[in-house]
């Protein structure tokens, strides 16, 4: 499962890719407006930073289809090729997608709340849907539940689209992903700093380093042996 910042601050992204082994960014016009500056300004930092090959997904913000294949455009001209435009699956949508998928464009189908959205997009070229995981949760579903559905249609039908679960509270909801095998998760930054936050694991680590300089000395370590 591939591991994606879900975030445009670029000093978090800056973190996370310290510390980390993540494999891209996702955006939409939520975060982007958090940022508080120019979208393509934010966007072009992120790119410069986590380099040409890295995922970038990008969302379209025009209602039709012919916007959203123009924005996709400009999304692609903007921040290169190896940019994913994310189009909400919605009938202009599927539209614009099906249109996008024949120039080769890579597609994020966004805004996934049921199986079938994420279907339509995966026939309309979609690389990945996208489910809220907690917002479908607060629909009174299971989000993870519906994302292992979407997986398994793709492969039960021999679709090619991933699953690129998004919108989670916790690090449960990605641990169960993440042991299903879907395709990818993209994940706040504050989700992602707790995933190995632990008192168990800090007091384990602080143990062993207090026995090793009882026998060695305070403050040193094996190079020092």
């Amino acid at each position: 499962m591939k591991l994606i910042i879900d975030d445009a601050h670029i000093d978090q992204i800056r973190k996370i890719y310290e510390y980390y082994p993540v494999d891209g960014v996702t955006t939409n016009p939520t975060i982007l407006a958090k940022s508080g500056r120019q979208p393509y300004e934010v966007l072009k930092e992120i790119r410069e930073f986590i380099g040409a090959k890295a995922e970038l997904h990008v969302q379209v913000t025009a209602r039709e289809a012919e916007g959203m294949v123009e924005d996709a455009h400009r999304i692609i001209q903007e921040l290169g090729k190896n940019t994913f435009v994310k189009i909400p699956s919605v009938p202009e949508g599927f539209k614009a997608m099906m249109a996008l998928h024949h120039e080769g464009v890579k597609l994020t189908a966004t805004a996934i709340y049921t199986p079938m959205q994420a279907f339509l997009a995966a026939k309309a070229g979609a690389d990945y849907a996208a489910p809220y995981i907690n917002r479908i949760d607060n629909m009174g579903y299971n989000g993870v539940k519906v994302a292992k559905d979407i997986h398994d249609i793709f492969r039960n039908n021999g679709l090619q689209t991933e699953v690129l679960a998004a919108s989670f509270k916790n690090s449960q909801q990605l641990l169960e992903l993440c042991e299903y095998g879907v395709g990818a998760s993209t994940v706040s930054p504050d989700v992602i700093f707790a995933l190995v936050k632990n008192k168990a694991i800090t007091s384990a680590i602080d143990d062993f380093i207090a026995d090793f300089e009882g026998l060695v000395g305070a403050g040193k370590t094996m190079k020092d042996c």
